[in-house]
């Protein structure tokens, strides 16, 4: 009892000092993107102050703009007070309409993670499936059939899935809204209802990738000499893929599902746009034809922060869920 108690303490020690140093460096990592992001939009063509003033301003007005935004200090100093605002919480104010850029963003941050929630919801499962099911019927007509088809969404850009959605099932069949619109006051069976064209184009898309990796990891599973012994010993395939083949693929089977996780967050710019969903890629996209510089920026570093979170949480389950790493740990 004494030595297992050691080996456990250890292995909890050797996972907190993973935790920490991954940590660190998606620390860093954000860093160096929020520093991107910022020379970013400093990049940008034109002039701030006259793009939002419009072409009537005078040069006072404009000059007068400038001085309230601090355009006329440094970028050196102008990038520290940003980063150093946005630790504390502090996002500022829309140019656009003068409301708080952290209410902006919280509603629509909300609607986009509600659109990669409910997706995720069907299309997990449903790739574990069929993951599962192409590699029991492997090199069968079921097989090839799936393959071709996660191959196809794969190929097609994510706004092509949603027009050949559109059409059909909204302008010939008219079954679902074309538009998913929402407002705070919707109910969640109306939230549901519009958004499930959004949803199924994702669903589609990810959907793919995730069972193409169940599919590969299963297979190199069982080739593996215990998998031949339960073969030998007369247990059915399926339940062997079940009980001893799918357990043992899920390092990378967690890592694909939280990549795409990521991807339904932050990839969802295009899919946004497509049904003019009211959700975080949405507003990123009018804020840069605005050049609502506050919006921009704190929508980007947003959009970093969960892709960079939910991959550090990728890494720390999939060593946790390799038996290989997690003895070699012990």
């Amino acid at each position: 009892m004494l030595f297992r108690s050691k080996k456990s303490d250890s292995f909890m020690k050797n996972v907190l000092i993973l935790i920490l140093k991954r940590s660190g460096a998606s620390l860093i990592t954000v860093f160096i993107i929020s520093l991107i992001i910022f020379i970013g939009v400093e990049a940008l063509p034109g002039d701030v102050a006259e793009t939002v003033l419009g072409q009537g301003a005078t040069p006072e007005t404009v000059e007068a703009f400038r001085k309230e935004l601090k355009l006329d200090l440094p970028p050196h100093i102008r990038y520290g007070a940003w980063l150093n605002d946005f630790i504390h919480g502090e996002f500022g104010n829309s140019l656009a309409n003068g409301r708080p850029v952290a209410g902006l963003i919280g509603w629509r941050f909300g609607n986009t993670l509600f659109l990669a929630l409910s997706t995720a919801m069907i299309a997990i499962p449903l790739a574990i499936i069929l993951g599962m099911l192409a590699a029991l019927y492997r090199n069968t007509f079921f097989d090839k059939l799936i393959s071709t088809t996660t191959l196809s969404f794969i190929s097609f850009p994510e706004f092509f899935i949603a027009y050949i959605l559109i059409s059909i099932l909204s302008v010939k069949m008219n079954i679902f809204p074309s538009l998913a619109v929402i407002d705070p006051e919707m109910g969640l069976s109306g939230r549901i209802y519009a958004i499930i064209l959004p949803s199924l184009t994702l669903t589609c898309v990810v959907t793919a990738h995730m069972m193409r990796q169940t599919r590969a990891a299963i297979i190199n599973v069982l080739a593996s000499a215990y998998i031949e012994m339960a073969e030998i010993k007369g247990m059915k395939r399926l339940r062997i893929i079940v009980l001893h083949a799918f357990p043992n693929s899920l390092s990378p089977v967690i890592n694909v599902i939280a990549v795409n996780m990521a991807y339904l967050i932050v990839g969802v710019v295009l899919v946004e746009v497509v049904f003019v969903y009211p959700g975080l890629g949405q507003l990123l996209v009018d804020s840069v034809a605005k050049r609502d510089l506050p919006v921009v920026q704190a929508s980007g570093l947003v959009f970093s922060i969960v892709y960079i979170s939910l991959n550090l949480l990728a890494d720390i389950l999939s060593m946790l869920s390799n038996p290989k790493l997690r003895q070699s740990q012990i």
